[in-house]
């Protein structure tokens, strides 16, 4: 872990959304300049935004769309899924129901990372077998259902810091149907986050509650915090930041305080000038906690200060429609790690042009952003197009670069 000397002014700095903008536009304009891997193609914008325009009035064509979360991946395949959630958690409190979603969604965004071409999940429910982020979606929602993450048999529906702690590879594995043949990328790096995240929960007893730590008791902190209900984008992603900082690999860090996704980039300067964050997870964690967090009487506000999800498929559209290029066509075999500087800046630009993107798109579809914000872009168009058009060129679907994945980043 690289450790940089710094205030509590940088900590909370580089945990800012504004800060994720502000270093993605930074290397847009070193991009722009010349000064990158890639060539940015801003008359292509017009074209891209009418492709993310004509699939977003595909999947909704009366333009109800959801935020982008991930709760929208659970009913993969047109099967109402939730409602058997709903069915189980009948019994409950709206409080106790909240802290279940709560906690199913936040262990089902931990382990979407990219699964990798290989990898299958058949349901047994349904008949019908899944891939990709869609496959763990479904998986993780059979396997909260079942239990598997709770110590406690007469509250099966909870993920709880004594369940996660011994929660072996081998039954992680048979939850996830993996096998020699059937094969998950980054299986020690997920498991690894869960034992981790038990920890964390073990330790934060502010935020995860002290008799039975889990993640659903977060709800208790932001009714505390926020007595009125009115709890803004920023605050709800700080919240996850600061209790699940911990459970990331260690990468990079200011006084020993882990960053999770942030990667330093010398091309921005030394130090803690070259550090660039992300927070795809954690974002990715806070718009799917609006949702449950809204049913149980939250009003969020100031959405939009949070950023698009640097991943695979919103980073994929950029390059499949030719928005940007590489300098050097040879890169698109190599195998890259997450820190690479081509990777920082391939992020970086797919922050920068889905803000581009999303006030095109806005305006095609005769929208204002104040009922239209990027959240919904995101979910309407920017990541089925990205997965779309990558299956329209690849037979796999898969992305356009090759990325050497942990399991906890893409």
């Amino acid at each position: 872990m690289n450790d940089f000397s710094g205030d509590i002014h940088d900590i909370e700095n580089i945990f800012s959304p504004l800060t994720i903008r502000k270093k993605a536009h930074e290397i847009f304009n070193l991009a722009l300049s010349g000064n990158t891997n890639f060539i940015v193609h801003m008359d292509k914008l017009d074209e891209v935004s009418k492709f993310v325009t004509s699939v977003t009035l595909e999947n909704y064509p009366n333009l109800n769309i959801p935020f982008h979360s991930r709760w929208n991946h659970f009913n993969v395949g047109n099967f109402d899924r939730l409602t058997e959630l709903k069915l189980a958690l009948t019994r409950f409190t709206t409080n106790q129901r909240t802290k279940s979603k709560l906690d199913l969604v936040v262990l089902s965004v931990l382990l979407d990372a990219g699964a990798g071409i290989r990898w299958r999940y058949s349901e047994k429910n349904t008949g019908k077998e899944y891939t990709r982020s869609e496959g763990l979606a479904v998986a993780s929602l059979r396997m909260f259902l079942s239990g598997l993450f709770s110590s406690e048999k007469e509250n099966p529906y909870q993920v709880n810091a004594e369940r996660l702690k011994s929660l072996t590879l081998e039954e992680f594995a048979q939850g996830l149907q993996v096998t020699e043949k059937n094969s998950l990328i980054g299986m020690e790096g997920r498991l690894k986050l869960l034992q981790n995240l038990g920890e964390t929960l073990l330790k934060d007893s502010d935020i995860f509650g002290s008799e039975n730590p889990r993640i659903g008791n977060m709800l208790d902190y932001l009714q505390e915090k926020c007595p009125t209900g009115n709890v803004t984008a920023t605050q709800i992603l700080r919240t996850i930041q600061q209790g699940l900082g911990s459970i990331w690999p260690g990468r990079a860090s200011i006084n020993q305080i882990n960053l999770g996704d942030v990667w330093s980039y010398k091309a921005l300067g030394e130090g803690i000038s070259s550090l660039v964050p992300f927070h795809k997870l954690s974002q990715w964690l806070s718009y799917s906690l609006f949702e449950p967090l809204m049913e149980a009487g939250f009003t969020i506000s100031h959405i939009d200060a949070l950023t698009g999800l640097a991943e695979y498929r919103n980073g994929g559209l950029i390059i499949d429609t030719g928005l940007i290029t590489l300098k050097n066509k040879d890169e698109f075999e190599k195998l890259h790690h997450p820190g690479a500087p081509l990777i920082v800046e391939w992020r970086a630009l797919t922050i920068a042009l889905l803000d581009e993107i999303g006030k095109k798109v806005t305006e095609m579809l005769g929208k204002k952003s104040s009922d239209f914000p990027l959240a919904r872009v995101l979910e309407g168009g920017t990541w089925w197009a990205g997965r779309k058009i990558a299956a329209q060129l690849r037979k796999d679907g898969s992305p356009p670069l090759k990325i050497e994945s942990d399991g906890t980043v893409f």
